[in-house]
């Protein structure tokens, strides 16, 4: 593998060019409900937020990514947005936001909001419109009404799924003469999905992407940024085709409308100065799905797209190098850079995964059943991933928790359950909120720091994460607190990781060595029987406890290597 890209060196004669924030940072993404609980309630807030931007800086991130914070039934989790413009009560005020940026900006923190352009919540005042309308008015134009097939209409338009389960076309009471129509969602009913072939929709999202840049906010991560077009007629998907894949075959899935939309959002936010960034959820599933993902990141489009191959590969050499290779390669023929991710918050955990005995990313189904978790092995895999993510040339995000070492939540009782995919599979898929749970932050039991002693959080915290707490790692020098910070000050700091170049370098089998600038080596026993440091090597980083520098590299682990002066 070679997939190397340009250098930035320049002529002696000449100054380098300012490369672009968001081309080698580190971004540090906090599902707010879960992280830290100000006033009392239960629930992560702004305020709570804010209180640990210090931390988040110190940790040595460059910028935040929040989750919805919008006003929102929370039908999921935010995800379902009533008010583009406001906050929920339950998070803050817009004032908070004033407060949370000026903080922010500061300690040098940019702040990157989430946005939800796919769809509204279904307490929207545009969707309450619609279903009081008439079909054919220019309320229902905003959404996607359609009259139902077969006799009286009674069968769905199409054979569209919804992603969390069941058919994604739900029937709005009937108004006027005509029989009931149809509305469509890709996801729960309560979120339905926007027209974007409709002007209005276009324009309204353009302005509330200027009222929040007008705000101070530096960015946005687009939610389902390639389901927004759908193709005309909304014909039936093919046959054997799942709701998740995204080739033009399908037809809710990376039309070639959207490029429209983010090049109009593209010259929005270069027009504000400071560098502000557009982050797509791009997630196509076929053989061909990284030019279709660079396509997104052509200069005049978005800035970033997440590349969830590394989150979805399994704990094996060739999978692990595939998923670095081809989207380097793809990307660089845009001359784009690679977003790289590990988790979030609809995945599970890397402690819980790598610990399991199929280490690549679960289907849905599979995630939410409980399977058996070597926690000790997949801390292990977890914090050698760490040091393979973030010696990669490209921007890393982080979900906050993966830091100190958290596995999912299996066991969480069936009644506290919030996910709609819940709700969808009939009780029977239990869905994301194991890696949801809130943070450990100190104190020896629940709710750990996250909000004032005998408050009940909204998730419930494993009595078992004594061990975890961000105050007891503090000064544990074997801690994964204390390997992340160590990392992330090298990627700062060391020339080797500040270009953009990568290239596989020869390794005995089952074994990753990946080379940067300056003779820089990131070396990952994946498989193999330990490895000796290579001669003239010095170690600056390694994820195994305990070793010293001149130890072999046992299995499970990675190291960081330089030349030896």
């Amino acid at each position: 593998m070679d997939a190397t890209t340009a250098d930035r060196s320049t002529p002696v004669a000449e100054a380098a060019p300012a490369v672009p924030w968001w081309r080698h940072a580190v971004v540090y993404q906090v599902y707010l409900r879960s992280f830290a609980d100000a006033d009392g309630d239960g629930i992560g807030d702004i305020a709570g937020l804010r209180a640990r931007l210090p931390w988040i800086s110190d940790l040595g991130a460059d910028a935040v990514w929040v989750n919805p914070w919008y006003r929102s039934p929370m039908v999921d989790g935010g995800y379902d947005v009533a008010d583009y413009r406001d906050i929920d009560p339950r998070f803050g005020t817009l004032d908070d936001v004033r407060s949370l940026l000026a903080d922010a900006h500061a300690l040098g923190l940019r702040v990157i909001a989430d946005i939800v352009p796919n769809h509204t919540s279904a307490e929207h005042p545009w969707f309450r419109e619609a279903l009081a309308a008439e079909p054919g008015s220019a309320a229902r134009a905003r959404y996607l009404f359609r009259d139902g097939r077969g006799p009286g209409g009674d069968e769905p338009p199409n054979n569209w799924l919804s992603i969390f389960g069941g058919r994604a076309w739900t029937r709005a009471p009937r108004t006027g003469d005509r029989p009931a129509q149809w509305y469509e969602h890709l996801f729960d009913p309560r979120q339905p999905d926007l027209d974007w072939a409709s002007t209005e929709v276009r324009e309204a999202f353009e302005a509330i992407l200027r009222f929040w840049f007008d705000l101070g906010i530096d960015g946005f991560r687009i939610d389902v940024a390639q389901g927004l077009v759908k193709a005309d007629g909304l014909p039936d998907v093919p046959p054997g085709v799942g709701p998740w894949v995204g080739g033009l075959s399908h037809p809710y899935w990376g039309q070639d409308g959207v490029h429209g939309i983010y090049r109009s959002w593209r010259r929005i936010a270069d027009g504000y100065p400071g560098d502000r960034v557009l982050i797509g959820e791009v997630a196509p599933t076929e053989d061909d799905r990284h030019a279709r993902r660079a396509r997104f990141v052509r200069p005049d489009e978005l800035h970033q797209v997440f590349n969830f191959d590394l989150l979805a590969a399994a704990w094996d050499v060739d999978a692990v190098a595939t998923a670095i290779e081809a989207p380097l390669a793809a990307n660089a023929s845009v001359g784009a850079p690679v977003t790289w991710v590990l988790g979030n918050h609809d995945t599970p955990r890397q402690v819980t995964r790598y610990g399991r005995a199929s280490t690549a990313a679960p289907s849905r189904e599979e995630q939410a059943r409980s399977h058996p978790t070597d926690v000790a092995l997949g801390t292990r895999r977890a914090r050698a991933a760490a040091l393979l993510l973030l010696a990669l040339p490209g921007c890393a995000y982080l979900y906050a928790g993966e830091e100190l070492g958290l596995p999912d939540m299996d066991d969480l009782p069936d009644h506290v359950i919030d996910d709609p995919v819940w709700r969808r599979s009939g009780f029977t898929i239990r869905g994301r909120d194991g890696c949801r749970v809130p943070l450990p932050w100190s104190g020896d039991a629940p709710p750990f720091g996250f909000s004032p002693p005998g408050v009940g959080t909204w998730l419930p915290q494993p009595a078992a994460w004594a061990g975890l707490t961000a105050a007891g790692q503090e000064h544990d020098a074997l801690s994964m607190l204390a390997l992340y910070r160590a990392a992330l000050r090298l990627r700062r700091a060391h020339p080797g990781l500040a270009g953009e170049r990568l290239l596989r370098v020869p390794a005995p089998d089952g074994v990753l060595a990946l080379e940067r600038d300056a003779g820089l080596r990131c070396l990952v026993n994946i498989a193999g029987e330990p490895v000796a440091i290579p001669a003239g090597s010095r170690v600056l980083l390694r994820s195994d406890t305990g070793a010293a520098d001149g130890d072999p590299l046992p299995r499970d682990a990675a190291a960081w290597l330089e030349p030896a002066p």
